[in-house]
């Protein structure tokens, strides 16, 4: 694991009255537990990673539940699991980052939604949307319209986000439908506390087994025609209108009122701490969130309450939607609400009343601070001319006036693309493909989703389509036909066993294609925060490459990634071999943030005891070094770079390696299966040396002293 939560886990225990500290997404892992939740499951991904690490950790606090936990291999497999809640009364939750996951889970999520559920269901999603998001740029919400399933977008405060893990199993079993709950990047790792309550033993779990199926066969708890022609009427005119009496009664949604009647913003749960913020600066709100402007707080997204939307808007000459992304749903059903109430007795004012949302905001992309002053400032401008908000003018000119003065000073600062590691057992790879490329030409080179991604950007530039988390061998297959040259898929050992062995392997057999396959099975799915797979080093009794074999791949060889010189000879045979049919090479190195994880605990109890310890560090001779730089275009290593040249003759910078050295090796062997100078040069750091080392070390220094 990427982290322990060692100290975390002990805080699960808390009960009635206590107090929980903590980050949001570990308040949720609290909150599902004071739920009484009978399994959880799920797929690992930035932000709600953490969620399902806590609990694989705390394995023995949650069999003391008799809570199932369940590291899945796909989010359509975490989906699949919430069938148990179909025919029990069993509440479960799965999680896994959207939207890509709900897009690999879609198919399992809806025929759920279709079915219905009995016990309660909470998908919790890592909405990986904005600034901070590594994934297609798109939202969960239209997943909730297109299959009527609720969608709740907790304001991000602890207390907040618990209580709506809670009251979404409540909603969940009071409309028979499954529930999702998305949390931004900053609303997981937002710190605070809440007053925690027991956790509950779950009715049906691991301690209360049941003793069968159902005493009663239901057909229509399938779906499957005919049932679900009937489960479609349901869905809208039996769950929908369930759902929002549960919502309004329990008052789900908030308001917070101020003292400016006529005009109002309704805003997602999710971004309103951000709207404080933007309202401070205006000076229409103080530290503590009072603002002076009402404000209408949907925690629940999707479905939103008509009933709500009219008396909120009843006595306002105009409104402000605050919805991030495109296109503008929440905007769009208020519009049509309002229009349809407008024509009842009584509440015609409701057609003067402005509406206004996209036209003052961005249409796509996270709404940041700087964003909503901009847009509240127009907005009351327009409607409120009375408030002053000469404030946020000020700051905004204050933070126009910083960038103004630091592209002053600081010039056109160079590009700084993300990178691999040090020592990252991928980078070899890339610099064998790079040198075999210069001598056969660049083929099509399909990228996964990944570590191995990196290599799109310098030095190695090498990725012409990204399409998908185990995806591509699969995408390269319209290439195959039309290239010239094999193309090459790249795909890590965890996007493997996610999707690459059957949209990618058995696709590709199935098709008699040709080209090259390489997996990196560095041993975790280390992207996501190093988490295990089928093939990890705990379970090497389940091989990639057997697993290959069985399927009928003829051509596989298994390489020590950091061999490049074995690495150049076995991939250029692939791209150059008569052989038809898909080859594939399975590059083997152990991720080294989880090696040096394992490595450094065990260096500092031998240097604590007193042991001989001995540390490899790779150096650059600079009188050697002729200032070429192939190795650094080879390499791209963070810690081989230059420095000033100390000849003094000489003009060219030198490289060097600095002190993040892992002792990979890479560099020396790119110089070595490259034909590059021979400056690099391997030593041995000896920290507790032994007896006639330390002898021979005084013996040499005096030598030199003598000689010097």
């Amino acid at each position: 694991m990427e982290r322990q939560f060692t100290r975390e886990i002990e805080s699960l225990r808390l009960g009635e009255g206590e107090t929980f500290h903590g980050e949001g997404i570990l308040a949720v892992t609290k909150a599902l537990l004071q739920s009484g939740v009978s399994y959880v499951g799920g797929y690992q991904g930035a932000p709600v990673s953490h969620l399902l690490d806590v609990m694989v950790q705390a394995r023995d606090y949650m069999d003391e539940l008799g809570v199932h936990v369940e590291a899945c291999t796909s989010e359509a497999s975490a989906a699949a699991m919430l069938g148990a809640s179909i025919n029990y009364p069993a509440r479960g939750a799965v999680t896994w980052k959207s939207v890509v996951g709900t897009n690999v889970a879609a198919d399992a999520l809806s025929y759920l939604a279709s079915a219905g559920v009995m016990g309660g269901t909470l998908i919790v999603l890592g909405e990986d949307y904005g600034e901070g998001g590594v994934v297609a740029q798109e939202r969960s919400h239209s997943f909730a319209m297109k299959s009527l399933m609720w969608l709740l977008d907790p304001r991000p405060n602890l207390a907040t986000i618990v209580d709506m893990v809670e009251h979404g199993f409540a909603l969940s079993e009071a409309s028979n439908t499954p529930v999702m709950m998305e949390l931004r990047v900053r609303a997981c790792h937002v710190h605070g506390s809440f007053v925690a309550r027991d956790n509950r033993s779950p009715a049906i779990s691991t301690h209360h087994l049941l003793e069968g199926p159902p005493k009663e066969f239901i057909y229509d708890r399938l779906a499957h025609p005919p049932a679900i022609f009937r489960q479609e009427k349901l869905k809208n005119d039996v769950r929908l209108p369930a759902a929002r009496k549960y919502i309004a009664e329990r008052k789900l949604n908030e308001v917070f009122d101020g003292e400016v009647r006529d005009v109002g913003i309704v805003v997602q749960g999710g971004l309103y701490n951000g709207l404080t913020r933007a309202l401070r600066l205006l000076g229409l709100a103080d530290d503590f969130g009072n603002c002076r402007i009402p404000v209408y707080v949907l925690n629940v997204v999707y479905p939103l309450i008509p009933e709500e939307i009219v008396s909120f808007s009843r006595d306002k000459k105009a409104l402000i939607v605050l919805e991030e992304g495109q296109p503008e749903f929440i905007e769009q059903e208020i519009a049509t609400h309002l229009r349809r109430a407008a024509e009842q007795p009584g509440l015609r004012s409701l057609s003067q009343a402005k509406l206004h949302g996209k036209d003052l905001l961005q249409m796509a992309g996270e709404y940041n601070t700087e964003l909503l002053v901009r847009g509240l400032a127009q907005f009351l401008a327009q409607h409120a001319p009375q408030l002053d908000t000469s404030r946020g003018s000020v700051w905004l000119n204050s933070i126009q006036d910083s960038r103004t003065r630091a592209a002053e000073l600081l010039g056109t600062m160079p590009q700084r693309p993300p990178t691999f590691c040090v020592g990252c057992p991928e980078r070899p790879v890339f610099s064998a493909m790079k040198m075999v490329a210069q001598d056969i030409g660049r083929p099509h080179v399909s990228m996964d989703v990944g570590c191995h991604a990196f290599a799109s950007f310098e030095p190695f530039s090498q990725g012409n389509t990204l399409l998908g988390y185990g995806m591509s061998l699969a995408s390269a297959a319209g290439v195959t036909p039309m290239s010239a040259r094999r193309p090459v898929a790249v795909m890590g050992d965890g996007g493997f066993w996610h999707n690459g062995l059957l949209s990618g392997v058995a696709s590709n057999l199935m098709n008699k294609g040709d080209g090259v396959l390489i997996i990196m099975k560095n041993g975790y799915a280390s992207a996501t925060g190093t988490q295990e797979l089928l093939s990890s080093p705990r379970n090497s009794e389940n091989s990639i490459e057997s697993t290959l074999a069985g399927i009928g791949v003829k051509w596989l060889r298994t390489v020590d990634n950091y061999d490049v010189g074995a690495m150049t000879k076995t991939y250029r045979e692939a791209m150059t071999t008569d052989q038809k049919g898909l080859k594939v090479i399975v590059a083997e190195g152990e991720c080294q943030l989880e090696r040096q994880r394992r490595l450094r605990p065990l260096i500092s109890k031998n240097l604590s005891e007193g042991k001989r310890t001995v540390r490899v560090k790779y150096g650059v001779d600079e009188d050697t070094c002729t200032g070429d730089h192939s190795c650094i275009r080879l390499s791209g290593c963070p810690t081989l770079t230059v420095k000033d040249n100390p000849d003094p003759l000489r003009r060219d910078p030198v490289a060097t390696v600095i002190d993040g050295c892992v002792g990979c090796g890479l560099c020396g062997e790119n110089a070595h299966a490259a034909t590059l100078c021979p400056s690099f040069y391997r030593a041995e750091v000896v920290q507790n040396p032994w007896m006639f080392e330390r002898f021979f070390a005084g013996f040499r220094i005096s030598m030199q002293k003598l000689f010097s």
